[in-house]
């Protein structure tokens, strides 16, 4: 721009001079609006850094710097006040605004015993809060960490645009200079052909391709924070929309992770004597299924009526419960006890009760599908997905079972941590080298297998710190919706990308040409840059709210 500016000086062409440089500063300051509103929307999540936190310390409270503050210090949360830490409530009831951090718009309930995180606002109650985590560990600098740091991962296109502008300005002032001379020693007339030369230089300058591209990225990026899906870089965003097969863990992931009694058959006794009977020869042990039966029963437990607990190990529980023998256990107990028992067809934990050595029925105990899940996983392979397979470490009958409710393509069951990685392994050498494969996971154990695939996809809010850091992208709630959210996030800022990098090409190259020729003039070269990437600039800022 500068040459030609110069050159159209040197000729006498003053109006067109004055207009490439007036039309460039229109053209950069529009795009550096463009750039700062795109960015503006992640920059708007560092509002969500908390400034200080109230912590008890020596019977005061007192105002610090969340940094300051230690694990197990209690810090008092008022109505309005952002919350600095990650903790648990040990006093209070509130409704919270987790919208900074998931998406969600509607206030979430807690009381005493509840996880809170940071950046979360407290929206009406006092919160005593214990500290979980230092402010490094928390979730709200975890997110920003995330979110600071995406811009550095530039995505195959822009590192080719940045390669390409470093080895193209170079070219097409070498161009430029061979039209200005050559043609002028055979021909004459140099000024013509300076004129020539110095419109080619103003129509090769590559702004809308370096501008609107990072521009569309940004975008993309900062929409997907705005709806609780963290993406680390334009490299993961774009190979979020290649993904052709999805790897799911499935506990925690696809299901709940917490045992709950899914159904009670009782023979000879009703449901409700039976599960009393159960939960109160469990009361004292503390295994999740215990605690899964203890739940289904909702109601106090009378120790008065408990004698002679005995914990068989391996194979079940023995009690005296209302002067009665039970038993309850596996099929061992019911075989080493000699209890002729009928031998349950459900798939799940089941457990056999015995009553005065005589056989009282069953009670499945399994862990549930998370809701929607079966909905998410048909949009998800009738829209975007062409395979799907989950993974996990459950038994093989567990997991078949889920895999036939969810419609799953491929299961793996058994899987030690070290077998999860060489089954993405073994999926990453079979794929499409053209598409991507995404493991989606939220255990400490599923760490190995995010990392190498593709594409790591953690369940954030509830997952693992180990699981977050190896995740390129990180969801953060637990709502296996927002995939199919970020996917159709990536997939619509690549089109738009793709969309400016062929128009820029396309008009930049006809001109071009034009130009070489003769056939076009400083005002035609002008529109070729600055309007091109006004266009282009256009194309992204008035489609991001609909990325």
């Amino acid at each position: 721009m500068s040459i030609a500016t110069i050159g159209a000086f040197a000729i006498g062409e003053f109006s067109e001079a004055v207009a490439v440089m007036i039309f460039y500063q229109v053209g950069e300051l529009l795009q550096d609006y463009a750039v700062d509103k795109s960015k503006a929307s992640i920059k708007s999540l560092l509002n969500i850094r908390p400034d200080y936190a109230n912590v008890k310390r020596n019977n005061e409270i007192i105002k610090v710097n969340p940094e300051e503050v230690n694990i197990e210090e209690i810090i008092i949360v008022k109505p309005g006040e952002r919350i600095p830490l990650d903790g648990i409530i040990i006093d209070g009831k509130s409704m919270i605004d987790t919208s900074a951090l998931t998406g969600e718009s509607v206030p979430k309930s807690v009381k005493a015993q509840d996880e809170v995180l940071s950046g979360c606002i407290n929206k009406n109650g006092l919160l005593e809060v214990k500290v979980t985590k230092k402010f490094k560990e928390s979730t709200v600098n975890k997110m920003l960490e995330l979110v600071q740091n995406a811009s550095d991962k530039k995505a195959q296109t822009e590192n080719f645009i940045t390669k390409f502008a470093k080895i193209y300005t170079p070219v097409v002032v070498l161009i430029a200079f061979i039209i200005a001379t050559i043609p002028s020693i055979f021909f004459g007339n140099f000024a013509q052909w300076l004129y020539r030369a110095l419109s080619f230089l103003v129509v090769s300058c590559p702004c809308a391709l370096v501008i609107s591209i990072p521009l569309g990225f940004f975008a993309g990026i900062g929409r997907s924070a705005k709806a609780g899906v963290l993406i680390k870089g334009g490299n993961y965003l774009e190979a979020l929309s290649k993904i052709n097969t999805l790897v799911f863990d499935k506990t925690g992931t696809l299901t709940k992770g917490v045992f709950e009694v899914q159904s009670i058959n009782p023979i000879n006794i009703s449901k409700d004597e039976l599960i009393k009977l159960v939960a109160h020869a469990e009361s004292y042990s503390t295994h999740p299924i215990a605690n899964s039966i203890k739940k289904a029963y909702a109601k106090q437990i009378n120790n008065s009526i408990i004698s002679n607990v005995q914990e068989i190990a391996g194979l079940g529980i023995e009690a005296i419960v209302e002067e009665k023998n039970i038993l309850v256990g596996n099929e061992k107990l019911m075989l080493q006890k000699n209890i002729n028992y009928i031998k349950s067809k459900e798939v799940g934990t089941v457990l056999y009760v015995a009553i005065n050595k005589e056989f009282a029925g069953t009670i499945l105990i399994s862990d549930e599908i998370k809701e929607n899940t079966k909905t998410v996983l048909n949009s998800l392979k009738q829209h975007y997905i062409a395979k799907t397979v989950m993974l996990t470490g459950d038994k093989k009958e567990i997991a078949e079972d889920v895999a036939k409710k969810l419609e799953i393509d491929e299961v793996y069951s058994e899987l030690l941590p070290d077998k999860k990685v060489k089954k993405v392994e073994e999926l990453l050498n079979n794929k499409n080298k053209n598409k991507t494969l995404a493991f989606v996971g939220d255990g400490i154990n599923d760490s190995p297998a995010l990392a190498v695939s593709d594409v790591g996809i953690a369940m954030g809010a509830l997952g693992s710190d180990a699981a977050i850091e190896a995740a390129d992208i990180v969801i953060m709630t637990d709502e296996l919706s927002k995939i199919e959210t970020a996917i159709k996030i990536s997939k619509k800022t690549m089109k738009i990308v793709k969309e400016n990098i062929i128009f820029s090409i396309v008009v930049k190259i006809a001109i071009l040409i034009l130009t070489a020729i003769g056939f076009s003039n400083m005002w035609q070269a002008v529109f070729a840059d600055v309007g091109v990437s006004i266009l282009a600039v256009l194309n992204v800022v008035l489609r991001k709210e609909y990325i």
